[in-house]
């Protein structure tokens, strides 16, 4: 400590700061982050009497000892609306040891104590409004915190000081037992055995010296490097309240403050979390930045702060503006900090740890639109605050426009760009597109044909086999004969499609011979009807159940008419996440083993990714890599390879493990449109085709995406069922009319393709204008038959 103590001490502060703002940037680049909170005061009776405080009160006749619990509802729904995502519960110290009128309440209302009361009203606003609890409730037991953690996303205390000089007479702690630090220590180490995200910090002003704030830090710092579980360490500036036994006390200057915030930002490291109020030092934003801190505390549009009520919350526009200005851009996060979320079954209860997924990002902050994949929902649409673009990712970007491969941190540092970083992704992939490309965008007539809805696999994200309403969705079981399969490829046909594309569940019954005989005979009935069909699982399956290997396999598919293989399957190229969506499903060797298989044989693949469950940015880099790294090894052996990369948000409405609460409501908007930007950027330049998919993003995001790298609007479909399955609302089929006149307004030059990429003749794209309406599909019902024998 000493050390520390000397380099602080011996140090000017500007230096201090700019050393502490530069820990800040390594550990969090630009952002700032804040919670949107409603302040619920559960009750104001305490037991201590601490010499400042305002918000502790005497019992008054009429006046409820605790909030009435529809008064914390009320007060829940109204941040609710006003969209927080936090409840704050603030409460005074176990009054009911002091005061009758408390132990009274509690008894009429049924419960032992204030925390049995607390626990109840946490999971009552946490079930009714979604909000996730943060509570305040001092000094407990691990009984208290454990019982505490099975309704809130956090929890905290502040530690305030480590002296326990100020609990003697004269000083400011003195009849306040709670306030001792052993204590509060001690609080805080149980909530770290009990893994508990936890928040605490310092108040300065109250009559400790510097070097007693360093040994608070360091306290603090000694416990989170045991457990990992200190979320947040706030400054708090003591405010001279009138009223109180310090109404004439000096209050902390801003150097003060500043120094201290440093200070900390420099005993606790580059990734703890730092606040500083912005209530309680009001027009100095910039400076408080510039001191380290990463992060406002929460802020409420609703209520006002009823432990400092003379202070007045900064409007939220106002609090967006001034962070800007000081070059950083202000991120709504949730009760619970980024680093927690993301790992939320290690640090939160299962109905909270739900609640949390689905109300986060894939970086861990909250969600920061009302979009989701498959809905109506316009997608927004914000111009940046911040007048510059991080020079770090510029040069990023530089380089992967170049044709750089980037690696696997560099490409998630690009996933987290947000505000005039992201849209300077978007316009340097746009950029490049124009390039590549230029001002065409593509597509291809096509019909999908899903020939069963039986499975044998368990992937958690599946809802085709599996949804919940499946009655109205997916409908009953089927497997198509061979019969109902032609005609739809007929029926394609006449109505201008170049491709028929085949995929299905893994039916028990189904070996290699049956995906044979599906080729063949769409081979006979529709001679030029390009067959894009099956993924590597089916491959994968087929092979094994006829003792071939996979290029042999292949190349009976082939012969029977494959044309191309679809690179779905694909989910997360990362067995890290395939253990936890599809255990059963092949892993990332495997599915490269087949695409490989295929590319030798000339059969050329597409690509995919399906994102926003339970992975994040690392996982879409790998990914990603995986994906270049592939086709690097087949340009270099003369091959094609992959003709485009498909990024397929995740559609959650009907998706098992969304419903278990196991998966994230999708990607966000932002995150979305980040993923064509950076997948043409990383890809560039050998594979050269980015498509968006109009189903999942709907045509208004599909419009976004293709000014932000994309060039091409994937297939008319005629029949899409399986995002239907999964709850999307974008419909089955978006024709070459609405297709043309999408992208004419966007400035742009509409071409059919060929599967291939190659020019359609004039007259399938004769034929597929004015099409007729499609006939009723025939579900055909699973039946008995010999295996692999197709009726």
């Amino acid at each position: 400590m000493e050390p520390v103590q000397n380099r602080l001490f011996g140090t000017g502060l500007d230096s201090l700061m700019a050393e502490a703002a530069a820990l800040r940037d390594a550990g969090h680049g630009r952002v700032i982050s804040y919670s949107r909170k409603v302040f619920i005061p559960l009750t104001k009776l305490c037991r201590d009497v601490c010499h400042y405080c305002t918000f502790a009160e005497k019992p008054r006749p009429g006046r409820p000892a605790y909030l009435p619990a529809e008064e914390v509802l009320a007060i829940a729904r109204a941040g609710a609306a006003a969209g927080c995502t936090e409840a704050l519960f603030t409460l005074g110290d176990k009054p009911e040891l002091r005061w009758e009128q408390a132990r009274q309440a509690l008894d009429a209302m049924g419960y032992g104590s204030t925390i049995d009361y607390l626990v109840a009203m946490s999971a009552l606003v946490l079930k009714e409004t979604g909000l996730l609890p943060h509570a305040n409730p001092g000094v407990m037991t691990r009984d208290e915190i454990a019982a505490l953690r099975e309704v809130s996303a956090s929890q905290g205390i502040m530690l305030e000081s480590a002296s326990a000089r100020l609990c003697e007479p004269g000083q400011v702690h003195h009849g306040s037992p709670d306030k001792h630090p052993s204590a509060r220590l001690e609080v805080i180490r149980l909530a770290g055995e009990l893994r508990v995200p936890f928040t605490t910090g310092i108040l300065i002003g109250i009559g400790e010296t510097r070097a007693e704030r360093l040994e608070a830090l360091q306290a603090i710092a000694e416990l989170h490097a045991k457990y990992g579980h200190v979320q947040e360490v706030i400054i708090q500036n003591f405010r001279a309240k009138p009223g109180t036994k310090r109404a004439g006390a000096e209050e902390p200057d801003l150097d003060d403050l500043l120094w201290t915030i440093a200070a900390a930002r420099l005993v606790l490291g580059a990734e703890m979390n730092i606040q500083a109020p912005p209530n309680l030092s009001p027009g100095v934003y910039q400076k408080l930045v510039a001191a380290g801190l990463n992060d406002w505390g929460g802020v409420s549009p609703v209520t006002i702060d009823h432990v400092n009520p003379e202070a007045p919350w900064p409007h939220l526009e106002e609090l967006a503006r001034r962070t800007a200005e000081a070059g950083k851009v202000l991120v709504q996060r949730l009760p619970s900090y980024p680093a927690y979320v993301r790992a939320p079954d290690a640090w939160h209860a299962p109905a909270v740890a739900a609640k949390l997924r689905q109300a986060s990002d894939a970086e861990g902050f909250a969600r920061d639109d009302h979009w989701s994949p498959g809905e109506t929902v316009p997608p927004p649409q914000r111009a940046p605050r911040l007048a510059t673009v991080d020079a770090g990712l510029a040069r990023l970007v530089e380089r992967a426009a170049g044709g750089t491969r980037l690696e696997a941190p560099e490409i998630a540092r690009l996933f987290a760009a947000r505000d005039a970083d992201a849209a300077h992704l978007a316009r340097a992939a746009d950029a490049l597109r124009q390039a590549v490309s230029g001002d065409t965008v593509r597509y291809v007539v096509n019909r999908n044909i899903n020939y069963t809805n039986i499975c044998g696999y368990r992937c958690k994200f599946c809802a085709f086999s599996k949804g919940k309403t499946h009655e109205a969705l997916r409908g009953p079981a089927y497997d198509l004969d061979l019969g109902e399969i032609t005609r739809r490829a007929e029926e394609a046909w006449a109505r201008g499609a170049t491709e028929v594309c085949l995929q299905g569940g893994i039916h028990p019954d189904y070996t290699g011979e049956t995906y044979i005989r599906i080729c063949e005979a769409i081979r006979a009935a529709v001679p030029g009807m390009h067959i894009h069909a099956f993924s590597p699982l089916e491959v994968t399956q087929g092979a094994a159940t006829l003792g071939l290997s996979l290029g042999d396999f292949l190349a009976r598919l082939k012969a029977a008419g494959l044309g191309t293989l679809p690179g779905t399957a694909a989910e997360i190229l990362d067995d890290e996440i395939r253990a936890i969506i599809c255990p059963d499903k092949v892993n990332t060797a495997e599915w490269v083993a087949v695409a490989r298989a295929a590319h030798a044989l000339g059969l050329r693949t597409t690509s995919t990714i399906m994102y926003g469950h339970v992975e994040g940015p690392l996982n879409w880099a790998r990914h990603l890599l995986v994906l270049r790294d592939l086709q690097a090894e087949n340009q270099a052996k003369g091959q094609g390879g992959i003709t485009e990369f498909v990024p397929l948000p995740f559609v959650h409405m009907e998706a098992p493990m969304y419903l278990r609460g196991q998966a994230r409501r999708g990607p966000t908007f932002r995150e979305a449109l980040l993923m064509h930007s950076v997948a043409r950027l990383v890809l560039h330049p050998l594979i050269p085709n980015i498509q968006t998919s109009w189903v999942k993003m709907g045509p208004q995001g599909a419009a976004l995406a293709l000014k932000a790298g994309a060039n091409d609007l994937g297939g008319t479909l005629m029949n899409e069922s399986i995002s239907r399955a999964a709850g999307t609302q974008h419909g089955q089929e978006f024709p070459p009319e609405a297709m043309e006149e999408l992208i004419r307004s966007l400035g742009r030059v509409p071409q059919q393709r060929s599967t291939l990429y190659g020019e359609v003749p004039a007259e399938r794209r004769a034929a597929s204008f004015g099409a007729a309406e499609l006939a009723p599909v025939v579900q055909t019902a699973p039946r008995k038959r010999p295996v692999g024998q197709p009726a």
